[in-house]
């Protein structure tokens, strides 16, 4: 098939990128200048650990966040023979697949590249769907990795971890001791632009999140040439995740910036901050897609 870049995508995967190393450089030069010394450098240096751990162990992370298994062919052949004709539709190398045991039918993909990525879908999941549907769902994700959105996802999940942390250190400095008259001011300020840095990292991974969604939609049927399939997988797993109870859905809300759907339990801030396009959009998009298949 001929894979036309998303230069919409592509535009928004650089700015994102470039943004978060703005926002990253601004917020260390605000704890070096308020707390120059060795403190600082420990700061500086486990960022830098931190990273090097994001980058190159991001699939280990998140897989085992969900507690997702990695399988073999043995265990799942025809989950691998369709994962690897979709690979071959899309000219890309054959991804790890794993399987996450979980009442949510859902499905991600992880990994800093190409290379070194990994479907995974829950057990529930390939209950719920058809084959085409399933063909659907999977051809969604492996057009994230094809559009290699998922790394820019988990540099700005990275610098918002890093502001959360550093805004709860801070909290709890000043909490217990910390806020002396010497350092009172730098405390707040810190505390302050840690917010910052937080917000807007959170609403810069919201907004590529949303695109990219269209995008691996857009992937999906140029994969398997039927929008229709993803279509009625939407539905379907939307119209299941309805009646999931509360908890399960809890248990798996970390990732849900990776599903293809979102599973908000009801019970977070994640409902005003939704990470993927309202469903109706989604489905929009798929019709007119699908007329342009049928035009050419």
């Amino acid at each position: 098939m001929e894979w036309k870049r998303d230069w919409g995508l592509t535009s928004r995967v650089l700015l994102t990128g470039f943004l978060l190393f703005i926002l990253y450089l601004v917020f260390m030069t605000v704890l070096v200048v308020f707390f120059p010394g060795a403190s600082i450098v420990l700061i500086i240096g486990l960022a830098v650990v931190m990273a090097f751990i994001q980058y190159f162990f991001s699939d280990k992370l998140v897989l085992w966040s969900t507690h997702a298994r990695i399988i073999s062919e043995d265990e799942e052949p025809d989950l691998h023979r369709t994962v690897e004709k979709l690979c071959h539709e899309a000219d890309l190398p054959m991804p790890k697949i794993a399987i996450m045991q979980s009442p949510v039918p859902n499905a991600f993909a992880t990994g800093r590249s190409p290379k070194h990525a990994v479907v995974c879908c829950t057990d529930s999941i390939m209950r719920l769907l058809t084959k085409d549907e399933l063909e659907a769902v999977l051809a969604h994700e492996l057009s994230h990795v094809k559009n290699r959105d998922i790394l820019t996802m988990t540099m700005a999940s990275f610098v918002a971890m890093i502001a959360s942390m550093i805004m709860q250190s801070v909290f709890f400095s000043a909490l217990f001791g910390g806020n002396s008259r010497d350092n009172g001011a730098g405390w707040i300020i810190v505390w302050i632009v840690s917010i910052v840095v937080y917000a807007l990292s959170t609403l810069l991974m919201l907004a590529l999140s949303r695109y990219r969604e269209f995008a691996a939609d857009r992937g999906s049927a140029l994969i398997t040439k039927n929008p229709k399939a993803l279509i009625s997988a939407l539905n379907k797993i939307s119209g299941r995740l309805e009646v999931v109870p509360p908890q399960a859905k809890a248990k798996v809300e970390s990732a849900n910036a990776f599903f293809i759907i979102p599973a908000l339990s009801g019970n977070t801030l994640m409902e005003l901050f939704s990470t993927h396009p309202p469903l109706e959009k989604r489905i929009a998009a798929l019709e007119r897609i699908e007329v342009e298949l049928h035009i050419t």
